[in-house]
């Protein structure tokens, strides 16, 4: 740990200003102190702030730079325009401070936003010596035994200031007496006691009565004084006073001890006899009001119990002085001194204070930023007061200790609002101890949405079959992406990419609804020309900057039975009719003719099969319907005709199919005739 310490100081206000700042391990806090005097006229400056905290006065007003004093009434507030701390209401130290402390601090925090800071400011209230001494009794009486030894002690009642340090009572003064002097106690708060020693044997037949006045006085510049008188009566012998056990008592009770519990017996005892030796108890007047308040005294035994709820966060110690009167005609009198110590129980829930909490965030917020700032307390001592902040382990936020008793919530992990949209944040502060007592307090976050993801789709190849033949306008096909953003983000808009294909831009020929990926065709589509085309599509959201991705798209045109087959040999001049001439003597299997038919379309639309539709004699000739191949199946005998007829069909392998015939007139001659390879023609 390292400590750094600067100073300053007004002197004609009375003003001084520290900044304590300490480095530890896990945390950086800083405390800006001031002192001001008390009873300050309303708007008196104290400070400017601004300027020792190093912030640019001109950004108070909109980073709603505030003051936040924690208690009922607002002592001092900010100027924003200046930076200036000012007295808001006139500051009485005794009223803020009731229980006399050494010192009073106003403690203030100060916070700004854009980026959130939070400062603590201590303001210590400095006394001035603004009350006089005074008395409780203005008149003090005392029964003292003419056979008082010399230097017998008489408490006296204290005077009271509610001014402290240099400006409380720091002196009695004793008008002049031959009898009694004055002898100057100080308690264990520093406050001045008075004590009456005799410093001469009484005669009560000389003087009944010692008529004194008792001075007290603070130490303020000037000083100021109080009064009181003291009535001495001088009473006939009762030589022996009462003794307790001891002169001084420790004893230690709990806070929370139930009313009536017994905290000490204390003895006293006197040596004479009958009334003389019948002791009395009682609280001398340096007992205080409070201590007689919280404590009973039983009279007769001795017997201190509780009187009302102790609480340790009120009071530590209370000290009483004990008096053990006798009952003679002339009491005597012995005291001590009880010291009472509460034990603090762990009796207070520690307090959670959300400062600061900002929601919603976006979720692409970096990490380390801050999103709520928390205070916590525990009004117990030790380790009841100790306190341990935390928030689920489980949650992308840390805490970040900012200083004493405040933590930061700041981002640890990235967030992603499509995965969780918000949070519940429990932050839980136990103390340590026996059995830990804790309290809790939960807020939910909400994360805003960012353009962080692509558009997707479902599919990164689209393979889409058209039949051909199809209507202008036919819906193809519909390519939806995803994109898990929200409002704009999530807006998907569709386009082609243009690719040009045989100097034909993919505009010409697809169209796209931009709004719901809805693919057209522009045109009808002929297989025998165009079988497919490859192009791209996008989709782009609408966010800023827009992110998008795309899709390839295979069209297949699907070929349709939309073209008869061609018979193209043999070849015909005119007409569908061919003349061909055989021998005769053709031997059995010989080749006639070969019908030869082509199809434009695909596949199974193309493939031709052949079949006679009409033949003279269907014993004579055989056709190949796989080849068109058309041959004897026997001789010629002088029987059969001289003419032939063969009708051929070719039909494809559509659905319907389509088909096309031609028509073969054979003879038969006597004489050899040329190979039926030679004899065929073909078209030039």
């Amino acid at each position: 740990m390292a400590r750094v310490m600067a100073g300053r100081a007004r002197s004609a206000g009375h003003l001084s200003f520290i900044i304590f700042v300490c480095f530890m391990t896990d945390a950086v806090f800083a405390v800006t102190h001031y002192s001001v005097p008390e009873e300050m006229e309303e708007g008196a400056v104290v400070a400017n702030l601004a300027s020792d905290l190093g912030l640019d006065v001109k950004t108070l007003n909109r980073r709603k730079m505030r003051i936040d004093s924690g208690t009922n009434k607002k002592y001092i507030d900010i100027n924003k325009e200046t930076g200036e701390l000012y007295i808001l209401e006139r500051i009485d130290r005794e009223f803020l401070c009731p229980s006399k402390t050494t010192t009073c601090f106003l403690k203030l925090d100060a916070s700004i936003e854009n980026p959130v800071r939070m400062f603590n400011i201590e303001i210590e209230i400095m006394d001035i010596n603004d009350n006089a001494p005074q008395f409780r009794r203005g008149t003090m009486h005392l029964d003292v035994s003419e056979s008082s030894p010399i230097g017998e002690r008489f408490s006296l009642n204290n005077a009271v200031d509610p001014d402290v340090g240099t400006n409380s009572v720091k002196n009695y003064h004793l008008s002049v007496s031959d009898y009694f002097a004055l002898e100057i106690q100080t308690g264990r708060d520093g406050s001045k006691f008075a004590d009456l020693v005799l410093k001469k044997a009484l005669d009560r037949e000389q003087q009944a009565v010692h008529n004194l006045i008792l001075t007290a006085v603070d130490g303020g510049v000037p000083t100021r004084t109080g009064t009181a008188s003291i009535i001495v009566r001088v009473l006939d012998v009762n030589d022996n006073a009462p003794s307790f056990d001891g002169d001084k008592y420790v004893v230690n009770v709990l806070e929370n001890s139930p009313i009536g519990s017994l905290v000490i017996k204390l003895n006293a005892t006197d040596l004479d006899e009958g009334s003389n030796s019948d002791l009395v108890y009682s609280y001398s007047l340096y007992t205080s009001e409070r201590t007689q308040n919280t404590f009973t005294l039983n009279t007769d035994n001795g017997e201190i119990r509780v009187k009302e709820m102790i609480n340790y966060e009120d009071s530590k110690i209370y000290e009483m002085e004990v008096i053990a009167s006798d009952r003679g005609s002339n009491p005597l009198s012995g005291q001590c001194k009880v010291t009472i110590q509460v034990t603090d129980m762990n009796d207070n829930h520690p307090e959670i204070s959300i400062k600061s909490f900002q929601s919603p965030i976006k979720e692409n917020e970096p990490i380390d930023t801050v999103i709520a700032v928390v205070s916590v307390n525990d009004k117990d001592s030790g380790n009841n007061g100790m306190v341990d902040l935390s928030v689920p382990i489980n949650l992308p936020f840390k805490l970040r200790q900012s200083s004493d008793n405040y933590y930061e919530l700041v981002v640890s992990e990235a967030l992603d609002r499509e995965k969780v949209p918000e949070y519940d944040i429990t932050f839980t502060v136990t103390d340590r101890g026996s059995p830990p007592l804790s309290d809790n307090e939960t807020m939910t976050l909400e994360l805003l949405d960012v353009n962080d993801n692509v558009p997707q789709f479902p599919q990164s190849f689209y393979t889409i079959r058209v039949q051909e033949n199809n209507a202008p306008g036919a819906l193809l096909g519909s390519l939806t992406a995803f994109d898990p953003d929200l409002h704009e983000n999530q807006y998907l808009v569709y386009f082609i990419l243009e690719k040009e294909t045989a100097n034909t831009s993919m505009s010409m020929l697809f169209s796209i609804n931009p709004e719901n990926g809805n693919l057209y065709a522009l045109k009808t589509f002929d297989y025998e020309i165009e079988k497919e085309f490859l192009f791209h599509i996008e989709a782009r959201d609408s966010g800023s900057p827009p992110l998008s991705s795309n899709v390839t798209v295979h069209i297949i045109v699907v070929d349709q039975n939309d073209n008869a087959p061609v018979i193209v040999s043999p070849w015909r001049a005119h007409g569908s009719v061919v003349d061909e001439k055989i021998p005769r003597s053709t031997d059995k299997g010989s080749l006639v003719a070969k019908v030869i038919a082509l199809d434009i379309d695909s596949v199974h639309n193309s493939r031709i099969s052949y079949q006679f539709l009409q033949v003279t004699d269907a014993t004579l000739f055989s056709l190949d319907q796989y080849n068109g191949e058309i041959r004897t199946m026997r001789m010629f005998s002088y029987r059969d005709p001289r003419y032939q007829q063969l009708v051929v069909v070719a039909k494809d392998n559509g659905q319907p199919s389509l088909s096309a015939t031609v028509t073969i007139k054979l003879s038969t001659v006597e004489t050899a005739v040329k190979a039926y390879a030679d004899m065929t023609e073909y078209p030039k």
